[in-house]
């Protein structure tokens, strides 16, 4: 696997190591990158099925109305 390194701001990380118990501030980070990616994933997930539920409903024949 590929790594990179980059610069952040010590305060942020220690507060990420403080809020999420890490002991590393490469974990932090990590589990930080991580949980982003994974909400991402939930999120189109919820909106893909969303999305086809509306298309169903579109694709379904109306009755007449009135």
């Amino acid at each position: 696997m590929a790594k990179i390194n980059i610069s952040l701001d010590a305060e942020l990380v220690v507060e990420v190591m403080v809020l999420g118990g890490f002991g590393s501030p490469q974990d932090a980070i990590e589990a930080v990158v991580r949980d982003y990616i994974a909400r991402g994933h939930r999120t189109e997930a919820r909106t893909e099925l969303k999305d086809q539920n509306l298309r169903e409903i579109d694709v379904k024949p109306q009755e007449p109305q009135g």
